[in-house]
Parts: C-alpha cells; structure tokens; sequence
C-alpha cells in the first residue's frame, strides 16, 4: 500500500499499516539486519583471509587482507549489502513498495539521476582539484602511500572501484537519507527533525577523527538530506556520493593509499571550508534545476 498522493519523500511510509509504534518494529528490525550482514560479510573476509594465507603481516592491522585490492572489495560489499536489507524492510515490514524508498514516484528516475550526474562529477572534479591545490605544501597527494603501484594492480584496482563503490554509496543515501529518513517520518509531522538526526547518525557512523571531518560529514549530509525532500528522491544525492567516492578511491588507488584507514571524518579544515562553498553549490543548481524541469516532489 502506498501513502496518499501528495505525500513527501519523508511521507511514504504513512500508508496506514502497522499502527501507531509499527514504526519501532521496523527501525529493529532492518538496523537488526544490518548490522548482522556487516558482522557476517566480515567473518566471511576473515575466514578467506586465513584460508588463502593472505592476512596482514602487522597482526594490529585493521585490514583482512594484506592485498589492499582484496580488502577494499570486502569493505565495499560490507556496506552494499545495506541496499537490498532497507529495500525488504519497506516492502515486508512497512507493507508500501520498495521504490518508495527511491523516490515518490516508486522508482529511481534514471533520466533524472544522469542531469544531476551531469553537475555533480564536474564540480565535484574542481572541489578535490580544489582542495588537492590547496593542502599541497601540508602534504602531497601520495606522500603517506607506496606510490603508483604499476598498470596491472592501478587497473584491478580501479575495475573494483567502478563496479562496486557506486553500490557503497548509494547504500548509504539509501539507509540515511532515504529508509531511516522514511521510518522516522511516520511519526513526525516536518521532515527536518528526521533529516537531523540521520545526518548527525551519518557523521557518528564514519567514526570519530578530527573535529573538522564530523563537521564537514554533519554539514554536507543537512544539505543532502534537504535535497532529498525537495526533489522528491535519492538521485541527485546518490550522484554526489558516487562521484566523491570514486574520486576519492581512484586518486587512492594511484597513489597506493588503498590500505589507509582514514575517512571523510578525517578530513582537515580545508575540507570543511571547501564544502561550505561547493555543498550548497551543488545543491541550490540541482534544486533549480528540478524545479524548472517539474521533477515530482510528492507521490502522484
């Protein structure tokens, strides 16, 4: 069952099933889900690991793998398998369609997910251009890898970044600012209470570095989540995520930086300057954009 037409984004679990508190039940039972699916993927990494003879020789290590390669491919599948876990929890728990968690019209508008990937990469490209110039002189791009890692491993690498980080990010969109965005929209009567503390779930979960990344992380998924809501959908964040990601595993990848451990809440204060400017950037254009080409805020 669907919400009523002329629901929000955050509106379209309001389909009238599961009774006042149904809303508990879900939240349990999908971050239930998750974390078990993260804990098992990475038993299953560990377990190849040992059996392959390919774990770390620094028995501190984070990592399952001493092959970088393999390991980013456990972690981004960790991540990925949130995807198919929301996508159940609406459709079985919530009793509405799935693709209500893409958008409000029930499905990722794919048309609409390429203008927004047609401003998204570009800028993007300048903000880590952007950013790249500026911290230079602090420490260059490459400094704490291996360096270029040679053509065979530098072109896996970037074979797994492609075919699995847009899987990874979008995860993301889909469990902060789409399901969990939805579930806490059954009970509140604006969206902006649920935008804020999914975003402030999303800055906790990329752990805790600098004081500057959390702010940066917090401030770029505010931004996110209003985008969300005034579009109608995940596309336009979905882009953005994607396009970050992929830069920012490909430049990774060619410096031999795929083995750091560091996150967006690692990011310096150049970072967070950088976003003030080019989050709402994107944003606002994006919006615009939306608004003159009649892309649905509500369901139909």
């Amino acid at each position: 069952m669907r919400a009523p037409s002329g629901s929000r984004y955050d509106e379209q679990g309001r389909n009238g099933h599961g009774g006042r508190f149904g809303w508990i039940g879900e939240l349990s039972a999908v971050v239930g889900l998750v974390l078990l699916a993260v804990v098992v993927v990475g038993i299953v990494g560990m377990v190849l690991a040992e059996l392959l003879d390919a774990t770390p020789a620094d028995p501190d290590s984070d990592l399952f793998f001493e092959d970088p390669v393999a390991d980013l491919v456990v972690q981004l599948l960790g991540i990925a398998i949130a995807i198919p876990i929301v996508l159940w929890g609406a459709r079985v728990i919530g009793r509405r369609p799935a693709g209500t968690v893409s958008s409000v019209v029930g499905r990722l508008r794919w048309g609409w997910l390429g203008r927004c990937a047609a401003v998204g990469f570009p800028l993007m490209a300048v903000q880590i251009g952007v950013l790249i110039a500026w911290t230079w002189n602090d420490e260059p791009v490459g400094e704490s890898g291996t360096g270029f890692p040679g053509w065979p491993v530098f072109l896996l690498s970037l074979a797994v970044i492609l075919a699995l980080v847009p899987f990874q990010a979008a995860a993301e969109e889909y469990v902060f600012r789409g399901w969990l965005v939805q579930v806490i929209g059954r009970v509140v009567r604006t969206p902006w209470p649920a935008v804020v503390v999914a975003s402030l779930l999303f800055a906790l979960a990329h752990g805790f570095g600098e004081l500057s990344g959390f702010l940066l992380l917090l401030y770029s998924a505010l931004w996110w989540g209003w985008l969300v809501i005034r579009t109608g959908g995940l596309e336009a964040v979905i882009v953005m995520h994607v396009a970050n990601n992929l830069l920012a595993f490909g430049l990774a990848a060619g410096f031999g930086e795929l083995a750091s451990t560091e996150t967006a809440a690692d990011a310096p204060w150049q970072a967070m300057v950088a976003e003030l400017v080019f989050a709402p950037l994107y944003c606002l254009t994006v919006a615009r954009i939306a608004g003159r080409r009649g892309i649905e805020r509500v369901s139909p």
